[in-house]
């Protein structure tokens, strides 16, 4: 299978986006979204979608420590549903821990406090793309 994936790491406010090559070896973090509603956000994401001319829909699904599914990972499967009922084909990636592997790489980039606030969603969804495309290997 070939085509490019696309990575969401859904939060309340704000989704980041990642996007992986043709060949599903790199993934590359993409933009933040800022949420509105459903409605607009799926639109966002379908756009998204027929731009890059993705295959498919990655959600990172943010488990317990114990592998258990909480409250914020039911919001996600919300969302993914929706994006379900629009077309899209969607897979989950479990998801603990990136955020804090992004604010690790930001910090060893030496990305200043403020800076970082703007980009870790979106390095958060490359971080759990690429964690996808390495099992996939």
């Amino acid at each position: 299978m070939m085509g490019r994936i696309l990575c969401l790491d859904v939060g309340d406010k704000r989704i980041g986006i990642a996007l992986s090559d043709e060949m599903r070896l790199i993934a590359t973090p993409l933009s933040v979204y800022t949420r509105v509603g459903y409605g607009p956000d799926v639109r966002h994401i379908q756009g998204l979608c027929n731009q890059h001319d993705v295959s498919f829909v990655l959600c990172g699904l943010p488990k317990n420590m114990d592998g258990s599914i909480g409250f914020q990972a039911e919001k996600v499967m919300a969302f993914a549903e929706k994006l379900k009922e629009a077309g899209l084909e969607i897979i989950f990636q479990d998801e603990r821990l990136s955020t804090v592997s992004a604010h690790q790489a930001l910090i060893e980039g030496g990305m200043r406090r403020d800076d970082r606030k703007g980009t870790v969603d979106k390095v958060a969804a490359a971080v759990i793309l690429q964690s996808y495309l390495d099992a996939q290997r």
